[in-house]
């Protein structure tokens, strides 16, 4: 497509949420588009590295008083402290982008899942918008339904069963406590309520699906406007651009290491530092412990093991052996594309589903929190390393990455696509009212 366009990014999460936003506006800048970000205020750092003009969600307390609450680690109850900031944030979200129409700047929006005010908006304002989903545990579908987080039912039950569950498990958990303030919103706004939370935060215009076909097989249930991408590869846009100089020089030292990381936004995850030390003491080999708090890493640390807040997983991982970590997709993806095995010890949200679909594929293995313990942990690794058929696999899923389509470029067509379909709606529009005139 010919023209600049502009284009407002809206995402509500952590950091795998956020960065792919980033790395879409960096591209969308570099294709001569004009690019706003509205995150939570933490990432405007980030944001204004990629070139972004930045849009506070809330304040850093704000974040900071949602991640560290315990209860966001909770498998049935993790998501209620996310979904109050989504909450908290939406109204004013709608009334940024009702302004920015106002002045009559036509736009297109890509939003988060979570970003409801951008749903809101587009209903309030038909603005053309679409939905990014980073992960495939959010797009639901009677024949693979994906793995809830508390609900962990048998794989023989057929999947149209699973799926029922999981609807319920919606409609019990879910609903009773999102809609209503979501509805209480909308009926302010003058729109009509909405029934299944899962269903409305969906565009009906364009869905962008950033994960690949052989690693989430499309169904023939998933919405009609989804348009599945690949894994946007964007670590370099996150705290730390390049490899930090005593990381290299750690990796240089010795032979290649095990990480282990429990994610950016996790400040409760002490116990699996402790056994993280354990499992590379056992097996004798080295360990790279990434967490952004000092509070959560064992001190002193003995030989071979070195911490650090934040590394870019593109660098670190290909000269890694395994990687054991919460089940981030992002984190996924990453040690797809370095060809490592998996380790997931999943915590809430999509953890439980990206840990089941890596088992599967043979490209790694789970532990639950509580199984996670020195001697199991040291003996799932150990299997992992050797085994041939493992190796094998994550082989293949290193291939397929390196000769995927670039996820980014590919979201970026869809959206310059959508501008094209919005300008050619407009000129219609025009020509009409011009024939009626």
């Amino acid at each position: 497509m010919g023209g600049r366009i502009q284009v407002a990014l809206v995402a509500v999460g952590t950091h795998g949420d956020v960065l792919p936003f980033i790395a879409l506006g960096h591209t969308l800048l570099a294709r001569g588009h004009g690019v706003s970000l509205a995150a939570p205020a933490p990432f405007e750092a980030m944001a204004r590295r990629a070139g972004l003009a930045f849009q506070p969600l809330g304040s850093a307390a704000d974040y900071e008083s949602v991640i560290d609450q315990p209860e966001l680690w909770h498998p049935r109850w993790g998501f209620r402290p996310m979904f109050d900031f989504a909450m908290q944030v939406a109204e004013t979200t709608c009334l940024w982008l009702g302004a920015t129409r106002a002045r009559g700047v036509e736009q297109i929006v890509v939003a988060s899942p979570l970003a409801w005010g951008a749903r809101l908006a587009q209903e309030l304002y038909d603005i053309p918008s679409a939905t990014l989903h980073v992960m495939p545990f959010l797009i639901e579908s009677r024949s693979d339904p994906p793995r809830l987080p508390g609900l962990p039912l048998p794989r023989i039950l057929p999947a149209a069963a699973r799926a029922w569950l999981n609807q319920g498990a919606d409609t019990v958990a879910v609903g009773p406590f999102t809609l209503p303030p979501l509805n209480a919103l909308r009926a302010r706004l003058g729109l009509d309520p909405v029934a299944r939370l899962r269903h409305w935060w969906n565009s009906p215009t364009r869905m962008l699906l950033m994960f690949p076909d052989w690693y989430a097989a499309p169904q023939a249930d998933w919405p009609a406007q989804a348009v599945q991408l690949g894994f946007p590869l964007v670590d370099r846009f996150g705290d730390v651009p390049a490899m930090p100089p005593e990381l290299e020089a750690f990796l240089a030292a010795g032979d290649a290491p095990l990480v282990f990381t429990y994610g950016s936004a996790m400040r409760q995850g002490a116990s699996f530092f402790e056994t993280a030390l354990a499992v590379c003491r056992r097996m004798g080999r080295r360990g790279v412990l990434l967490a952004p708090q000092d509070g959560q890493i064992p001190k002193p640390l003995p030989p071979g093991i070195i911490h650090l807040p934040y590394a870019p997983l593109s660098a670190l991982l290909p000269r890694s052996a395994a990687l054991v970590h919460h089940g981030g997709v992002g984190t996924v993806a990453q040690a797809l594309a370095a060809g490592i095995p998996q380790l997931v010890v999943p915590v809430a949200f999509d953890h439980f589903d990206e840990g089941q679909r890596l088992k599967d594929r043979r490209l790694g293995a789970t532990l639950s929190r509580r199984a996670f313990r020195p001697a199991r942990a040291a003996r799932v690794l150990g299997r992992l390393l050797s085994d041939p058929a493992v190796m094998r696999a994550c082989a293949r899923a290193k291939a397929r990455m390196a000769d995927g389509p670039d996820a980014i470029g590919a979201a970026c067509d869809t959206v310059e696509a959508l501008a094209f379909l919005e300008a050619e709606r407009g000129s219609g529009r025009n020509a009409a009212q011009a024939a009626r005139r």
